[in-house]
């Protein structure tokens, strides 16, 4: 990570490029860059493993446009999560190689070769209304360096569905499963797998479904052992996790 870009400006002083009050100007931020509206985190890849993560929700596409600029430099591959169409143009403007997911609504930006894991995450949903936050799992869990495996639509509705993919979950080394309404799904994946299990709740359902509350109460009331439960829609967070099991 820093380590990189520390060498790239000490090479460039030795190549007479830089001069060394530049150098230590540019190093003296590598803690963190306070752009006066955001302090970005350079340290984070060295104190947690992976890079910092923009939440573009709330921040105005000028704002994520500036924390990327200055992220760039440093050679990370970079994520942004919830992000909008205007603010995915106002990057790849900066960065055309930035890739946009309309349906996880994320933004990647590939600066380093990533060697997938030979282990693989399973990204599950319950419907096809899930898949918004499954994309961002996914996104998020392929970025991190993972080996992933999509199961979408095999919800208790239809149990069949599910059954037919039982190689892919059980040779998971671990599992994000997705659902809204009563939130049934990761119970159910729970009790045929031996890998853990990250639930995620989703805001799908109709009115008693209280925006995704009665999926997490039911997820964190699961009678089956080995799940975990991150917050409503919280894609990232799941696979952020999934990716720090996976990776051990």
């Amino acid at each position: 990570m820093n380590s990189d870009y520390i060498r790239n400006i000490l090479e460039s002083v030795r190549k007479g490029e830089t001069s060394i009050d530049d150098a230590m100007e540019s190093l003296k931020h590598l803690p963190y860059s306070d752009l006066g509206y955001a302090k970005v985190d350079h340290h984070r890849q060295i104190r947690r493993g992976y890079p910092e993560v923009i939440f573009c929700a709330g921040k105005t596409p000028s704002q994520v446009r500036g924390i990327i600029e200055n992220m760039l430099p440093h050679g990370e591959n970079i994520l942004a999560t919830r992000a909008s169409h205007e603010v995915a143009k106002e990057i790849q403007a900066i960065c055309p190689t930035a890739e946009y997911n309309e349906l996880g609504r994320t933004i990647t930006i590939r600066q380093k070769e990533i060697t997938p894991t030979s282990t693989y995450i399973a990204i599950v949903t319950a419907g096809t209304s899930d898949i918004p936050i499954a994309e961002e799992a996914a996104v998020t869990a392929e970025i991190f360096g993972n080996q992933i495996q999509r199961v979408y639509d095999v919800g208790v509705a239809g149990i069949h569905r599910l059954y037919d993919k039982l190689d892919i979950l059980r040779g998971a080394r671990v599992l994000v499963v997705i659902a809204g309404m009563e939130g049934a799904l990761p119970s159910v994946v729970g009790g045929l797998v031996d890998k853990p299990v990250i639930a995620v709740p989703t805001s799908i359902g109709y009115g008693a479904a209280f925006q995704g509350i009665a999926a997490l109460l039911g997820m964190l009331t699961s009678c089956t052992s080995g799940i975990g439960v991150v917050n409503i829609d919280n894609g990232f967070g799941a696979a952020y996790l999934a990716s720090m099991i996976n990776k051990l």
